[in-house]
């Protein structure tokens, strides 16, 4: 289905860091990702992961699509922007957590599209 919250991402400057705030507020547990730099968080209700080296970051609030490609092309034609991840179209990350584009909308928001692993 198009358009429901399909994953969430915390961004902070250290993920290990982030790890232990969110773990000690919230209970979440986690699992390092594939690259080792990130973890998949547990406890959410909804798929959920936590990156460092992104200072100062809201949440990321991504909605799923059903061809991510076109769903980009839809956002700049709207005027909106889109930009890939770092290191989140690599085979295992994908393979496990789906493709992911970071956007912004014709006003500078920021949200993002996810295509979930097709297993």
């Amino acid at each position: 289905m198009t358009g429901q919250v399909s994953f969430i991402e915390f961004g902070g400057r250290d993920a290990m860091t982030a790890r232990s705030f969110y773990g000690k507020l919230f209970g979440w547990s986690f699992e390092s990702g594939p690259g080792g730099d990130g973890y998949a968080i547990e406890g959410v209700g909804v798929p959920a992961g936590v990156h460092g080296g992104d200072e100062g970051a809201s949440p990321y609030v991504f909605f799923q699509v059903d061809d991510l490609e076109a769903a980009a092309a839809d956002v700049e034609r709207l005027g909106g922007t889109v930009e890939v991840m770092p290191g989140g179209d690599d085979e295992e990350s994908v393979a496990r957590f789906g493709e992911f584009r970071l956007c912004r909308d014709d006003q500078g928001s920021p949200f993002g599209l996810h295509r979930p692993p097709q297993h």
